[in-house]
């Protein structure tokens, strides 16, 4: 049986929200790099000083300032041809980073190699490139500066002092610095490589979730003026065709005033038909700001119950509790969210699925269920993250979004969205919950279960008479 890899991967909508790549060299200005590199350039003079003039130190002087002047002539170069906004391409920030990793190898062989306790530093170009560039250029740049501490442990100047005595370390703790300095460019490099890639993939998903609910909401917005339009024209719609019926009766039968009466009767009839229509998700009045829970998650389940697959609700109060569903505001991002999971629960189901709406004096719970293959067991812990590592697709999952590549955004954006709201999310397979269940042995596919705290969801309830407030007329 082909395992659901994709529907821990589904979009959050038929036409998937794309966040458009971006090059790591771009992130990178030109003037940052500079800034940077006279840090560094003082750092490297500074040191120089306090080394031969303070602690009396015999240096290579004239060729120490000879490859600090490369760098600073550089800076110079760099300053004034292009201006301080440019941003770096992939190239010219490996160009950069490669340049100074060289600089700092040539300024360590003139000090000591690996006696020289600044070594540690080679590490810093490798970190700037795993942040910043290519993993091929950070695979590069690391070779380069293992490189570069392996020659510098077998060729340098040695370090001498006033009296003639050379600074060198033993063999075995030189031969640990390497081991140090290598692990240091490889953990590092990796670490920082790791958490800038969950970091983006965080800011594309959270970029992705920000246009979807900015979608949702223009869509609510543009339902609640078609709603309020149908509102505030229903009353003149119909006096104009209680009038023009009125008129139609008194007129001679056959007549063209007759038929002109008869003609604009029927268009009145068209414009609320019209209105109607258009309104259907209108959402601005205040009576239909408010809706029953059950309510809203059939309205968010609408646009899937044509696909194919069979939608079967099961509401009920939990514990005996009297009276009818909690009543909830018509929040853009929880009618988003729960599209988004019942979409993904039609995508991979093969015939059914189970929605049911369940409330006690103290939570609200929501289960998705359908009789699909469910969630792969290794990626259950994963679920919700905005990038699940793709997998090669069966024949039958193929079919069921033919052409779709998912990266998990539709079920981030809708756990980011949902949890937005006060719920807490859970997945899990059908298979595994319900095994041995005679009632639920059909549900084998993926479950998720998403509960809210009724004080978060639930909005008051109005005392009759009083009255919700006055509709406020639309401005945007």
């Amino acid at each position: 049986m082909p395992q659901q890899t994709q529907q821990g991967e589904t979009s959050q909508s038929a036409t998937p929200i794309e966040v458009a790549p971006r090059g790591r060299g771009a992130w990178i200005r030109l003037r940052t790099l500079i800034l940077l590199r006279w840090w560094a350039i003082v750092g490297q003079i500074s040191a120089l000083i306090v080394a031969e003039r303070v602690l009396g130190i015999e240096i290579e002087t004239g060729l120490c300032y000879l490859v600090i002047g490369a760098a600073i002539v550089s800076n110079l170069i760099a300053s004034m041809v292009f201006p301080a906004t440019k941003r770096l391409s992939e190239t010219e920030n490996f160009a950069v980073v490669f340049f100074d990793l060289v600089q700092l190898g040539m300024l360590l062989y003139l000090t000591g190699g690996l006696n020289n306790p600044f070594s540690v530093l080679i590490v810093g170009p490798v970190i700037v490139s795993a942040s910043s560039l290519s993993a091929r250029s950070t695979l590069f740049l690391g070779m380069a500066a293992i490189l570069i501490v392996t020659v510098l442990a077998l060729f340098h100047l040695d370090l001498r002092s006033d009296a003639g005595f050379v600074m060198q370390k033993p063999a075995i703790f030189l031969f640990g610095t390497w081991i140090a300095i290598v692990i240091g460019i490889v953990f590092l490099g990796v670490y920082s490589r790791w958490i800038v890639t969950e970091m983006h993939a965080m800011s594309g998903a959270l970029q992705a979730t920000q246009m979807a609910l900015a979608r949702e909401q223009k869509l609510t917005d543009l339902g609640g003026v078609v709603a309020a339009a149908a509102h505030e024209l229903g009353t003149p719609l119909a006096t104009i065709k209680l009038t023009s019926a009125e008129l139609a009766s008194d007129l001679p039968e056959g007549s063209d005033m007759r038929e002109d009466a008869l003609l604009i009767s029927q268009q009145a009839d068209r414009c609320r038909d019209i209105l109607r229509s258009m309104g259907r998700a209108g959402k601005d009045d205040l009576h239909l700001r408010r809706a029953p829970f059950t309510a809203v998650v059939e309205e968010a389940s609408e646009p899937h119950a044509d696909r194919g697959k069979e939608l079967l609700f099961d509401h009920g109060a939990l514990g005996g509790e009297e009276g009818g569903p909690p009543v909830i505001l018509r929040r853009p991002e929880v009618i988003h969210g729960l599209r988004n999971l019942i979409q993904n629960a039609v995508d991979f189901a093969d015939a059914r699925v189970w929605i049911e709406v369940r409330w006690s004096p103290g939570r609200i719970t929501l289960r998705i269920m359908d009789d699909g293959p469910g969630f792969p067991p290794h990626l259950l812990g994963r679920i919700g993250d905005p990038q699940i590592p793709r997998r090669a697709r069966s024949g039958g999952s193929a079919d069921r979004r033919p052409g779709y590549d998912g990266m998990g955004l539709g079920l981030f954006i809708a756990k980011t969205l949902l949890e937005r709201s006060g719920a807490d999310l859970s997945f899990a397979n059908g298979s595994d919950s319900f095994k041995g269940d005679s009632v639920m042995h059909e549900r084998t596919g993926a479950i998720v279960e998403v509960v809210w705290p009724r004080a978060k969801l639930e909005v008051s309830a109005v005392e009759p008479g009083t009255g919700i407030g006055t509709n406020v007329p639309i401005t945007h």
